[in-house]
This record gives C-alpha cells, structure tokens and sequence, in this order.
C-alpha cells in the first residue's frame, strides 16, 4: 500500500481530528470466504457492541478510515472489501448474495455478533444494498441497518469509461505514483474540498504492479471486469423493509438520490423510519461532510445501541 501518510504539505493542511483518526491504526486482517480473501479493518475491544461497514462499488474498506475510529469508542468496528475490490480477492462472478454472506462472514469472524447488544450494519452507495439483502437474511439478529446515499439502482458510471466493458478489460498503468494520484476521481465524479480525504482514499485505491510491457507502475485495486462480472442488478426485493430498524441517511446535493429515487424510498419505506438528510454533502457523504455522518451515526447508534447498557451489560 503506498504510504497512505500522503505528502507533507496535504497532511499538515490536515485538521486535527482526521490526523488523530487515521493515528487510530485498525487491526487489519483477512479471512477466506467461499475461495476469495476478503480484507478486513477492524477499531475497538472485541466483546463490546458490533458496527459493520460496507463501502461502495469498486471502493473499499479504507474509504472509512477516518470515520470508523470516531464510533469505536464503547463498540468494534468493522469495515470490509468485499470481492472484487480493495485487496480482497477476485472471483469469476459476482452476486449480492455472495456479498451478504462475505460481510457475514466477516461479521461473525470479528466477534460483532459476541456482544449483549446486537450489531449495526451500515452500507454506503451499493453497500447499502448489500446491508439490505444481509438484513433481509438475518432480520432480527440485528439492531438495525444505516443506508448512507443507499441508490435505488446498481448503474454507476467508472471514471474510465462509460457503460460496462467487455470482459478482459484492464486498468490503466501509471508510470509512477504521483500521475496515478493526479487520475484519481470519484464514481459517481463530485469535487471534494478536503484534499486530505481525496489523498488518504487515493493513495489506499493503488496497487504497484507492472505493464504489458513489463514496466513497474500503479494501477487501480479492484478488478477491472467487475462490472463484467456483476451477476445483475439488484431487484425490488432488496426494497422490501427488513424485520429489522432501518435508517436512512443521505446528502442533500446527491447526483443519485435524485427526487424520484427519494419518492421510490419514502414509499416502499416504512413512515416510522428515519429520514436524516446532511446538509451540503453529495453522494460520497463522508468525503464532503464525515463529521456530520459521524455525528449522525453516533446518534443513531446510541439509539440502537445504549453505551450505558454496553457498559454495565
């Protein structure tokens, strides 16, 4: 991984707080789930209430680095890849059922389901689709799922190409780290004022490797046919509310949880649900606004999951 410090002129302008975050190193590991390795990140003391963390298509676990750390305190927090990006491994196929039972897996491996209390699962973008199928499978075994910006569809446009590519496709290779940082861009694109996230997730989304021809370079972690491979796009039975709580959290300048995709999720949600909205945040709501989500989550979780009950459970 390249050093994911960034250089020093990004990690000076640095506020405080995300410095002393990502100071807050998780336990990193992996486990094999159904032939693929999948990576893991994990904050806090095992035995205390279970945070689960899903990322979005083709992101990965570190894309919550710097939040996880501020919602360990009373409870473990975990992030994953799930197949096919990050450094978790790659398969031939890719299905939403697979990926629930991957963040299962992971789940259970991490000791989340070990607590009193029951675990949280929170799925951002395509994660969030993946919190529901798990939600769907699990029902009650959870104190609830957070859809963070959760999409009504799976379509979302790479920064390389439009539509989806044909199998064999492959990364570009930058000649060295720093035109490979300077490519980077967020899927669905949006601008960032905060160079410090946009370095710290870059930096975490390469990997060295080498050119057809050979050549060392960086390219892009996560596999370039997972598109491809994507075994079809959710359907309207991940719309269905779980027998558990859910919440749902977006940004109010979302490109996609536009005003349909908003009237689609007040209808097929229940009205008891609630509908947090984060002021100036896109889609990617932790790289515009993270202390709001923050904040947001914690109240949530303490909703959920009482730290006083945690402690004296």
């Amino acid at each position: 991984m390249p050093d994911a410090g960034g250089s020093p002129e990004t990690a000076a302008a640095a506020p405080a707080w995300f410095r002393r975050a990502l100071a807050d190193a998780p336990e990193r590991g992996s486990i094999e789930v159904e032939g693929a390795v999948i990576e893991m990140l994990t904050w806090g003391r095992r035995g205390a209430p279970g945070v689960l963390l899903l990322p979005g298509f083709t992101a990965h676990a570190d894309w919550w680095s710097f939040v996880a750390p501020e919602l360990a305190c009373h409870r473990r927090v975990t992030a994953l890849s799930l197949s096919g990006m990050g450094r978790s491994g790659w398969r031939e196929t890719y299905t939403l059922e697979q990926y629930a039972r991957e963040a299962l897996a992971v789940a259970q491996a991490q000791g989340l389901f070990e607590a009193r209390l029951r675990p949280v699962v929170v799925g951002h973008s395509f994660g969030s689709f993946v919190a529901r199928r798990l939600a769907l499978d699990l029902g009650a075994r959870l104190a609830g799922i957070v859809l963070v910006d959760g999409v009504t569809t799976a379509k979302e446009d790479d920064d390389e190409y439009d539509g989806i590519p044909r199998l064999g496709h492959r990364h570009r290779v930058y000649a060295t780290l720093g035109d490979a940082l300077a490519r980077f861009r967020f899927s669905p694109p949006q601008p960032c004022e905060h160079p410090w996230i946009v370095d710290t997730i870059a930096r975490r989304s390469l990997r060295e490797t080498r050119d057809d021809s050979g050549q060392c370079g960086w390219s892009w972690c996560f596999d370039p046919d997972l598109r491809a491979k994507f075994g079809g796009l959710p359907n309207a039975t991940v719309l269905v509310p779980p027998e558990c709580p859910m919440s749902l959290m977006f940004g109010d300048r979302s490109a996609l949880l536009t005003p349909p995709r908003r009237a689609l999720l007040r209808r097929s949600t229940p009205l008891e649900t609630p509908w947090i909205e984060i002021p100036d945040a896109g889609h990617h709501v932790m790289v515009d606004q993270p202390l709001a989500l923050v904040a947001a989550l914690r109240t949530q979780l303490e909703a959920w999951q009482p730290a006083a009950a945690a402690e004296t459970g």
